[in-house]
């Protein structure tokens, strides 16, 4: 029993120990939190604060649990939504109670009721639209939590106002020593998080196309295959198939932000879940070009797959290349057109290649219904890969179009750069059998040794 637990403890510690090297944010924020909690804590913990907020000190402690959040955005989203739905519902809750308390006595609980129902029914009932949903869905909940309180709370409460006073003060502070704490120690953002994302699935999706072309014809080439180990990169791409709730979610946070780094208030944050859109369809094009992967169908290859091996490595070779051109163009915020259109030119080249190749293979084997039914897989494949090459082609045009909206920097060409100077110079040689003269040009390069001694060089010139 003994050593069961301490195996089970010594499990537990392990996988502490991993979740921390994974993402070492994680640490930080959780450290953040306790200390949020510890200031806010003074509510109770130092007398003074204790008899200006009595009770409603907990109130502190309960913003805090609430909002504070792993990222800036998310915390600015919650904090904000929080603090704005609060001030809104005591306002109006003051205004209903002091209208409820006009019609005497008898009168208020139903008014009360009356108001509590109207407004109750109507915030809930805009909660359903899509723009409020994403973006002030927890702020119209508080605004319900707190109106239905602070009116039900006022009828039977004498001190209301001072009540009201107190929670709003204590929620405010809680909320704003989160957002304090939040940006100042070791921001996590959401928009660095959601730009880092993007990248890091580009990537995932380069490495596999890039190896796909050595996985599928192995058989035909003479290297020794990758071991199972080194192929990690084969099953890195599934991370993108589920990538859309956690886009959604940090480019809705990172709207909240204020401007940093390379990032502005109004950088188009909204323009990142088109390119991850694009990503997506690429993935599942992989996704049923993994399934040609399968040892059942890594047979011994046939003249057909031999026919298109050499086109189909171009496309799935260049492809990648383009995909990672995006990812470094991203990553250093330039314009990516210049690189990865390069290697965009050369897959679409190949497609028209592997085109041809499918016609003239097929027309070979056409009279053989066995060998046509034989070739289908191949013939998925190299159609699949032409697939892919138009989703790399959105995918470039996506990330090109947020360079212009976000202003990334544009990368200017190289010039041409002499590697030596030199002197240009006629003259004038005479043909001893013809009466007439041949122009020459002596071009004399400095810094070149030769057997020579540097003699000028005649040249013809026509």
């Amino acid at each position: 029993m003994g050593i069961q637990l301490k195996n089970k403890a010594m499990e537990v510690a392990l996988k502490i120990k991993k979740l921390g090297q994974d993402d070492p944010r994680r640490i930080i924020h959780s450290i953040k939190v306790g200390v949020a909690l510890t200031l806010v804590s003074l509510f109770y913990y130092w007398k003074p604060l204790y008899d200006g907020f009595g009770a409603s000190g907990i109130w502190a402690v309960i913003t805090v649990v609430v909002i504070f959040e792993f990222t800036v955005g998310a915390t600015l989203s919650k904090g904000l939504n929080r603090g704005l739905g609060t001030m809104l519902a005591g306002a109006l809750g003051v205004g209903v109670d002091y209208l409820a308390n006009l019609s005497g006595q008898k009168g208020e609980p139903f008014v009360l009721g009356i108001f509590v129902f109207l407004i109750a029914a109507s915030a809930t009932f805009s909660r359903f639209f899509p723009g409020i949903k994403a973006r002030y869905d927890y702020g119209v909940l508080i605004f319900i939590l707190t109106f239905s309180m602070v009116s039900v709370s006022g009828y039977r409460v004498d001190e209301f106002l001072t009540m009201a006073h107190q929670r709003l003060t204590t929620i405010l502070v809680g909320g704003a020593i989160c957002i304090i704490i939040s940006i100042v120690v070791c921001p996590v953002w959401a928009g660095e998080t959601l730009h880092n994302s993007i990248i890091s699935n580009i990537n995932k999706l380069a490495n596999y196309l890039e190896g796909f072309g050595g996985e599928y014809f192995h058989s035909s080439d003479e290297h020794v295959t990758v071991p199972e180990k080194d192929k990690s990169f084969l099953q890195e791409y599934k991370v993108v198939l589920n990538s859309k709730s956690t886009e959604d979610s940090m480019a809705n946070f990172a709207r909240w932000e204020p401007r940093h780094g390379n990032f502005g208030f109004r950088h188009p944050w909204k323009h990142y879940l088109k390119i991850g859109s694009f990503a997506r369809q690429c993935a599942y094009h992989i996704e049923a070009l993994n399934f040609h992967l399968s040892p059942h169908q890594l047979q011994e290859p046939s003249q057909f797959r031999r026919m298109m091996e050499v086109p189909c490595k171009t496309i799935s070779s260049e492809s990648g290349k383009a995909l990672k051109a995006l990812a470094t163009a991203m990553k250093t915020m330039t314009d990516p057109s210049p690189s990865s259109q390069l290697h965009l030119n050369a897959a679409k080249s190949a497609v028209n290649d592997l085109k041809n190749t499918l016609k003239s293979g097929t027309a070979q084997i056409s009279d053989d219904i066995s060998n046509l039914l034989a070739i289908i897989p191949d013939a998925t494949v190299a159609s699949i890969l032409i697939d892919i090459v138009k989703s790399v082609e959105d995918l470039s045009e996506a990330v090109a179009e947020l360079s212009l909206k976000a202003k990334f920097k544009s990368v200017s060409p190289e010039k041409p750069q002499l590697l030596h100077k030199g002197t240009i110079k006629p003259f004038v040689e005479e043909d001893d059998n013809e009466a007439q003269q041949q122009p020459h040009v002596v071009i004399t390069v400095s810094g070149i040794e030769n057997n020579n001694n540097n003699e000028d060089l005649p040249v013809n010139k026509k």
